[in-house]
């Protein structure tokens, strides 16, 4: 049975340049398909390009925190959240907002779940560094994920620190961050490589990719744009290091 492999990308966060060099990453590997974990805008300059690029390359689009929660900014919000709103433009807003929660596949007989944060919310964060308990819940049938079999695997978004772990059998694993990677300053995703649509064992593989791309051309657009929050922005983009962690 022939294999097929699917780039898993996420937090994307209105950083077309970094989605561009994954995007042109992904073709050169032949890769077809795209599943989008979410974060499209936001923090960024190009939430609306972006948001415009990953539906139309993306088979599936899962809503993130930041798609459910900008639409809902009211016009006397922080300065900062109704300009990446604005930027966005409402119709966007609104389609993402409508975006599903969640999206299952079997790849060589393993049932493999998607989601932006968590099987609990696409506001309940769980870190790199989790408890049992966290790691347990991310496999559990919620109101998010809908009922069924648990599944194998589970990969996910949000806290833009890549990783993989494997735990009797199960394995939880961490896309990173495309467009602001908060473990090292490059644009991150995952590849899955199976036999697609199968009950039975088959081989299998899943690939953390880093990428350098162009940063200067990124922070470039938010200064013509006079994005606010861009020192934040900058440092995170040059250093990986989240803003609230700068002394």
């Amino acid at each position: 049975m022939a294999t097929e492999r699917i780039a898993i990308i996420s937090d994307v966060h209105g950083n077309l340049t970094a989605l561009d060099t994954v995007l042109a990453d992904v073709a050169a590997r032949g890769i077809e398909r795209i599943v989008n974990l979410g974060d499209d805008v936001g923090k960024g300059p190009r939430g609306r390009a972006v948001v415009d690029r990953t539906t139309q390359v993306c088979e599936v689009n899962v809503r993130g925190n930041w798609d459910d929660f900008l639409p809902q900014i009211p016009d006397d919000g922080a300065p900062e959240m109704v300009w990446w709103r604005d930027e966005v433009g409402a119709d966007r807003l609104a389609a993402i907002r409508r975006r599903p929660l969640c999206h299952d596949l079997r790849l060589s007989g393993r049932r493999i779940r998607l989601f932006h944060a968590s099987a609990a919310s696409v506001h309940t964060r769980v870190h790199f560094h989790h408890t049992p308990e966290e790691f347990a819940g991310m496999f559990a049938a919620t109101e998010l994920t809908g009922p069924g079999p648990e599944p194998d695997m589970v990969g996910y978004g949000d806290v833009h620190d890549a990783y993989v772990e494997t735990d009797r059998g199960r394995t939880l694993f961490n896309v990173g961050s495309v467009g602001n990677a908060l473990d090292e300053p490059s644009a991150a995703y995952a590849i899955l490589e199976g036999v697609p649509d199968t009950v039975y064992p088959a081989p299998f593989g899943l690939q953390l990719v880093r990428l350098p791309y162009d940063v200067d051309a990124e922070l470039a657009a938010a200064r013509a744009a006079d994005m606010p929050q861009y020192a934040a922005w900058e440092q995170e983009l040059r250093t990986a290091v989240y803003r609230a962690l700068t002394p």
